[in-house]
């Protein structure tokens, strides 16, 4: 076995709006999983992959843990952050600074479970002026968790992320190979991607109005001989008043969603795009399990 190949699973879990997909971004120094300020934006197990000449983490974003499983698409989400667990070689625990609560309890509930180390990350330091406030919080997290590692920092402006990324390669296991190819950053087609660009778009634009019901559909993706992508999405919800909220006075709203959602797909797809969108009622989609698979909100492994 060679011993200067290090290659890994690193799950990052906590519980919603601490900044985990934020906190990929920043490690994997290129945008792969959608933010907003809203929480359960992440709704996926999403592989982020970075690699070197010696490591090649890869990353699992995963569901903020919440309390509320009234709905199937909640139970789904936990479940789906909970399931890797077991079968990751570090746990990135993420909680946001100077505040601790029970949908945090319930995440260290299932880390406990594994026996993966455990790293702490205390993020949104940068909101904290005056950072002696967190020395009892650090003590606090450090006698509850007793993680591998603790270290507090900002995935916004990237303060300690250098550090944070040493300590990962330190725990990573020796391998003859990497498990995807070097250049390779998701495990995600573009398909996905785009229908997450659209998504945010959605959250981003709407704020409080966005009902959670809403989810997008790609219904083709198809490039041209000219080199044009053309792509045609239906973003989905739930009830008809639901419908005027997204399309907006004279399709002013969802025209600019999708020119936004647009401008990130020509940077991903490094190519020009033809983007049309549809809004659709599909009434209970989000506590149907037969809808939830058929659109992709399966158990992820």
């Amino acid at each position: 076995m060679s011993e200067s190949l290090s290659c890994g699973y690193v799950a990052i879990l906590g519980r919603p709006n601490v900044g985990k997909s934020t906190l990929l971004n920043r490690l994997l120094g290129q945008k792969i999983s959608i933010t907003s300020r809203r929480p359960q934006t992440t709704r996926h197990r999403i592989l982020g992959i970075k690699s070197d000449e010696k490591h090649q983490v890869i990353y699992v974003d995963t569901p903020g843990i919440h309390l509320d499983n009234k709905h199937a698409l909640n139970r789904r989400l936990n479940k789906t952050a909970a399931s890797v667990v077991h079968d990751v070689d570090v746990i990135i625990f993420v909680v946001t600074a100077l505040h601790w609560q029970k949908e945090d309890e319930l995440v260290l509930s299932l880390i406990q479970k594994s026996k993966s180390p455990v790293i702490v990350v205390v993020n949104k330091v940068d909101k904290i002026a005056d950072k002696e406030r967190l020395l009892p919080f650090l003590t606090f997290l450090h006698d509850t968790i007793k993680p591998l590692h603790l270290i507090a920092l900002s995935a916004k402006t990237g303060s300690n992320i250098t550090l944070l990324e040493t300590q990962i390669n330190e725990l990573l296991p020796k391998t003859d190979f990497f498990f995807f190819p070097a250049e390779q950053v998701t495990d995600k087609p573009d398909q996905f991607m785009m229908s997450e660009m659209i998504r945010e778009k959605l959250m981003r634009a709407l704020g409080q109005e966005l009902p959670y019901a809403t989810t997008v559909q790609i219904q083709s993706f198809k490039k041209r001989e000219d080199g044009l992508i053309s792509i045609s999405a239906i973003i989905l919800v739930e009830r008809e008043s639901q419908k005027g909220i997204v399309v907006g006075e004279g399709g002013l709203r969802l025209r600019e969603i999708g020119r936004q959602a647009r401008m990130d797909m020509e940077k991903w797809l490094n190519a020009k795009v033809y983007l049309r969108l549809w809004v659709k009622v599909k009434s209970g989609w989000s506590d149907d399990e037969r809808a939830l698979k058929q659109l992709g909100y399966d158990d992820e492994s």
